[in-house]
């Protein structure tokens, strides 16, 4: 499990007890502030961790899905557009309204990690918007292998979800022509 100081405080009581737990090994450092009851964490449940206001998104979600193959090199995360930017070299932040910063949300168990992402209805909306963003082959694949889950998409999560976009209609014939 990962800790912040906080929590550690509230399990331990004060300072001294944490770090006889840290010499004891019954918890380790993984960096400033973040601890966990193994010797190495998940980078996804520590980010989770230091900011769990923020929703991964984009290349991220698509990889989470098995909608690509290509191993992101970045995280990618949503974050409110009144949050300051997250100061960390290995995330990409995408400031969203709060307008819409919620739809889709869920929390999914990825690989022992507890994150909040994106749904895949919500990502595919989020491919359409940004197609322009994302290069050809890359949106092809992406494309390709929501075709090949298209029963899977709940079209009225779609729908739901489309009301809260501009140009709603023609995201969603972009949707019906390239995907079902």
């Amino acid at each position: 499990m990962i800790y912040n100081y906080s929590d550690l405080l509230k399990k331990y009581k004060n300072r001294y007890q944490i770090n006889k737990a840290l010499e004891n090994k019954e918890i380790f450092k993984l960096e400033k502030g973040i601890y966990s009851d193994k010797e190495y964490g998940n980078e996804m449940d520590i980010i989770m961790k230091k900011y769990p206001f923020a929703i991964f998104t984009m290349d991220t979600a698509f990889y989470v899905y098995g909608l690509t193959n290509v191993i992101p090199l970045k995280y990618d995360l949503a974050i409110p557009v009144n949050r300051k930017k997250i100061p960390s070299s290995k995330i990409i932040s995408y400031y969203i309204s709060s307008n819409f910063f919620d739809i889709g949300k869920q929390t999914i168990n990825y690989e022992g990690a507890t994150i909040i992402i994106y749904d895949k209805e919500r990502m595919l909306i989020e491919l359409i918007r940004n197609k322009n963003q994302i290069a050809y082959d890359y949106y092809k694949e992406i494309i390709s292998n929501y075709r090949e889950i298209s029963n899977e998409i709940e079209m009225w999560k779609l729908e739901e979800y489309l009301n809260s976009f501009k140009n709603s209609d023609n995201i969603f014939k972009a949707i019906q022509t390239e995907v079902f």
